[in-house]
């Protein structure tokens, strides 16, 4: 019986690790996301789109001030990069790409329940900037 304490925390961590890792698949009310761990660092990009096409064609990163990226599908779209680990359920030092204006913002993502998460994009200060909530997909 002195094992039951321990067993059963080996049996449940993994539901607790989960309900804190940003890993997986998330949406808003515009996409599907997947947020994936690539060397210790997260990333995320663009899985599908409520609207996925513009004039009969499939969307494109059209507004990047990058021309040469102007043709790059909005499927696929890496959009999040680099975020470290901050404290449990907390990732910061990372950015996030707006392919509605095409600008590159600095931003955290921080979990706000078990399979909610808000990502927020600011210029400078976070205090100046925009939170968007996603869901996770089950």
């Amino acid at each position: 019986m002195k094992f039951l304490p321990a067993l059963l925390a080996l049996l449940f961590l993994p539901l607790v690790a989960h309900a804190q890792s940003a890993v997986g698949t998330w949406k808003n009310e515009k996409a599907t996301f997947q947020i994936y761990d690539q060397g210790g660092k997260l990333f995320g990009k663009i899985l599908t789109l409520v609207e996925p096409n513009r004039d009969g064609k499939p969307k494109t990163d059209w507004k990047n001030p990058d021309t040469s990226k102007q043709a790059t599908p909005l499927i696929g779209l890496v959009f999040l990069k680099n975020f470290s680990a901050a404290s449990a359920g907390r990732w910061e030092n990372g950015t996030i790409y707006d392919p509605e204006n095409g600008k590159t913002y600095s931003s955290f993502m921080q979990m706000t329940g078990n399979d909610k998460i808000e990502v927020r994009g600011f210029i400078g200060v976070s205090m100046f900037g925009r939170s968007q909530n996603w869901v996770r997909v089950k």
